[in-house]
């Protein structure tokens, strides 16, 4: 992406969600996109896939593989979408149709990209079920007879039965408890292995994004503020919002965890107001090492060792 921005009309008002982002993701590379809900990651998405909704404009550039994604014809981006760039939706409850059998949903994905018989199609259907840990009776099943963790499978297979180069995962593990949601994310990593594919795991929790990412992106207020090496990233953070994330997933000490005033760490203030943006550095209101250069400025990404900081804490002059 380079400066892709993504604005809502709200009223007489445009309301700017996504804020000139810039980065790449190579081949093979495991990225995580890490920030709060309502940080703009969704619609970052939706922007480059063609898929806001009425009223939303997006502007700037994403070029896959060298074609420009923004603005290219809604013809161009059906073919494209499930087949080349493939999305995992945030709930699976709401994307499976209940009416239809989970092997002939993924059928569907085939028909619609691929010069295949039925048969060829549900043969592919049920090959990619089966590389994504479903087995026998289950193929046949209808959504609701499934297990959450089954269900995110099912669109697990559909979003990879085409072998699309890039994969977006939107929280896929929101809904599921934690040995579900660490059978899923070994899953999806083994299958983007296997296919060569990409994979950008949109998520809130960085201990998801430190699971299998190789690469992360943190975002606030619809910019990126850090981006580097995972390992470096979560365990040293650098700006001042990914220190606030990181505190918020320790666990806190037991002498803590037997009061009974079990505080969980969170960041000072409230998350982002898309209509009342301050001024100069976005998180200024929240940080604790703000500065008064912080309320008169935004500052511009600099570069930290293999990172890239978006905080006048680094820099030329720091």
């Amino acid at each position: 992406m380079n400066g892709l921005s993504a604005s809502y009309r709200v009223g007489t008002t445009r309301l700017a969600v996504v804020r000139g982002l810039r980065f790449m993701i190579q081949p093979g590379q495991v990225v995580g996109l890490l920030g709060e809900s309502g940080g703009g990651k969704t619609t970052a998405i939706l922007a480059m896939l063609g898929l806001l909704p009425a009223g939303a404009v997006a502007e700037g550039s994403a070029l896959f593989r060298g074609m420009e994604l923004i603005g290219a014809p809604e013809q161009t981006m059906r073919a494209i979408r499930g087949a080349r760039i493939s999305c995992i939706p945030q709930e699976p409850g709401l994307s499976l149709n209940p009416v239809i059998r989970v092997i002939d949903q993924v059928a569907m994905v085939v028909h619609a990209h691929e010069r295949l018989s039925a048969r060829g199609c549900r043969d592919r259907a049920r090959t990619a079920l089966e590389q994504a840990g479903l087995h026998g009776s289950q193929l046949h099943s209808y959504a609701h007879q499934l297990s959450g963790g089954q269900r995110q499978r099912v669109l697990i297979a559909q979003a990879m039965v085409c072998r699309p180069s890039l994969l977006i995962a939107d929280e896929p593990t929101g809904s599921l408890d934690a040995p579900s949601a660490r059978e899923i994310l070994s899953l999806l990593l083994a299958l983007v292995h296997r296919m060569d594919a990409s994979l950008l795991l949109i998520t809130h929790d960085p201990s998801v994004a430190g699971y299998i990412a190789n690469r992360v992106m943190v975002m606030y207020a619809g910019r990126i503020v850090e981006d580097g090496p995972a390992n470096e990233v979560l365990r040293t953070p650098s700006h001042p919002y990914t220190r606030g994330l990181m505190r918020c997933l320790l666990a806190p000490p037991k002498a803590l965890a037997r009061s009974r005033d079990r505080h969980v760490a969170a960041i000072d203030g409230a998350p982002p107001d898309f209509h009342y943006l301050p001024t100069g550095c976005s998180f200024q209101p929240r940080c604790p090492d703000r500065m008064p250069m912080c309320s008169e400025s935004d500052p511009t990404p600099a570069a930290s060792g293999s990172r890239q900081v978006r905080c006048f804490l680094y820099g030329p002059d720091q």
